[in-house]
């Protein structure tokens, strides 16, 4: 008899060692038997909520996850905010963790400047500061302002809003929560114009239909959708 070995991906290989690594790494640190934290002193790291802001992470990744394994966004699911981990934002944000807001706010509100979300967004493409650029108009007039995105990454911002709006609102998470806030700040940001009439279309299918007719709806757009 003969026996076939399959040999493991080279993406399967990556989310093996990946995940064993940050199991490894956390679960070290939780018990205060290593404190990898770059320039952090002890002190300060003593009073980070370690282990609340990490699962605080985990929980918005698998919502995120499970809304995208919804559209047919598999990979996009899995990867989603992974640089989350990384030293540069993980302990910044254990630092200005607070529960029922981004830490971001927090450090912004303490510094100035949140150097988490600097490393973040210029790292995951569903944000839409990761597509801020310079402009060039027919005219050849340039100025600085935001690029239209894929629209897979607008469905992935859409599952990100969601699962961000139910995290930090807890039991007083509505369907039109994502709605609500993207209305107190649209014309605010640098995002094109195309994409924030997009993703202000799916979140309202969402406030007045659901999460089962907007999921519906994007997923059939998303496969009639060169960019899928």
């Amino acid at each position: 008899m003969r026996y076939i070995i399959m040999k493991p991906t080279s993406a399967q290989y990556f989310f093996t060692f990946r995940r064993r690594q940050i199991f490894l790494f956390f679960s070290l640190c939780i018990r205060r038997k290593i404190c990898y934290t770059g320039s952090i002193p002890q002190t300060e790291v003593d009073k980070m909520h370690i282990r609340e802001h990490l699962k605080t992470v985990n929980r918005h990744r698998r919502l995120v996850r499970r809304y995208c394994f919804r559209l047919g966004l598999y990979r996009q699911g899995l990867i989603h905010d992974l640089s989350k981990y990384s030293p540069t934002e993980f302990w910044r944000s254990a630092k200005y963790y607070q529960g029922f807001r981004s830490p971001n706010d927090q450090e912004r509100s303490e510094t100035g400047v949140s150097l988490s979300w600097l490393h973040h967004k210029g790292r995951n493409r569903h944000h839409f500061e990761y597509w801020i650029d310079y402009r060039i108009a027919p005219d050849g007039t340039v100025s600085m302002g935001g690029c239209k995105m894929p629209k897979k990454y607008v469905a992935e911002m859409f599952c990100d809003r969601i699962a961000a709006c139910r995290v930090y609102q807890g039991d007083k998470y509505t369907d039109a929560s994502a709605y609500d806030y993207f209305q107190r700040t649209k014309g605010r940001f640098w995002i094109h114009e195309e994409t924030s009439a997009l993703l202000g279309r799916w979140l309202l299918l969402l406030k007045e239909q659901g999460e089962d007719a907007a999921f519906r709806q994007i997923r059939r757009e998303l496969r009639e959708s060169k960019s899928y």
